[in-house]
């Protein structure tokens, strides 16, 4: 209930372990049914490319949740620092490690001023840095995404503390716990029914991870590992709301059906 989310939300930073719990469903054997708890209602079919459904942005960040969140660090041609977060964001492949990030235009803003400054810095040098947002700075993380002039420091504006990379120029964000520096493999743009540029989708490669030592846990083979109960990493959800990893249980893969 409510009291629950006040009591959670007060909690200083770094109180929130992770439990580990049972799977939700411990005795379900393939290919017992389960049914969705809204199986006796309709569905509700939206065609994005119809007038009728109008805008469909509250229906995608709403839907497709949580997601997870790269603060992205990026220079301008004049070396000016930016940094802001975005949501439609992932890693794509770790071998080469790549990740990709949508970056939408400004709306009803047309040519290169439509470009949101992290776009035109990454388009304009070829490199940024994802830094993974964490409970302990989310307020100051979240500052960032305000409606800035190109010249603003979004990191100075927040209080955030910049680290110089190794390999790429913009510099990373100290207060992160897990860095990412990346050169632009590929931009795919896509465009609105009527041409329009609407969002552009960076690719990048990661040319050099920085782990945090606080964070980094070798599984017992011996492989690279973040401890996800000390990141404290949040995802994004619909609206204005963010949501904390509290709760995880394990679901090994199914065997291999007998030949």
């Amino acid at each position: 209930g409510s009291e629950n989310m006040a009591e959670a939300a007060t909690k200083p930073p770094g109180t929130t372990p992770i439990t580990k719990v049972s799977p939700p469903h411990p005795e379900w054997k393939a290919p017992q049914p389960q049914p969705s708890p809204y199986a006796n209602m309709p569905f509700k079919s939206l065609d994005p490319s119809s007038k009728d459904t109008g805008g469909v942005y509250f229906l995608c960040i709403s839907a497709v949740v949580p997601r997870p969140i790269a603060l992205t660090s990026t220079l301008s041609a004049d070396g000016v620092h930016n940094v802001s977060p975005f949501s439609y964001f992932n890693i794509l492949s770790h071998k080469p490690p790549t990740v990709a990030i949508g970056i939408c235009r400004k709306p009803g803003v047309q040519g290169d001023a439509g470009k949101k400054d992290t776009f035109a810095n990454i388009e304009a040098t070829g490199e940024f840095v994802v830094n993974i947002m964490s409970d302990w700075f989310i307020e100051a993380a979240n500052h960032t995404c305000g409606d800035f002039a190109p010249e603003d420091n979004e990191m100075e504006l927040a209080g955030l503390t910049p680290l110089p990379s190794t390999v790429v120029k913009p510099p990373r964000v100290q207060e992160s716990g897990f860095h990412m520096e990346c050169k632009l493999k590929q931009i795919i743009p896509l465009e609105d029914e009527d041409g329009n540029p609407t969002t552009d989708i960076v690719m990048g490669t990661v040319v050099m991870f920085h782990v945090n030592e606080g964070i980094y846990s070798p599984t017992p083979s011996g492989s690279h590992n973040v401890d996800a109960a000390k990141l404290q990493a949040l995802g994004r959800m619909g609206g204005n709301d963010y949501a904390r990893v509290t709760e995880v249980f394990e679901l090994a893969r199914p065997p291999r059906p007998a030949q």
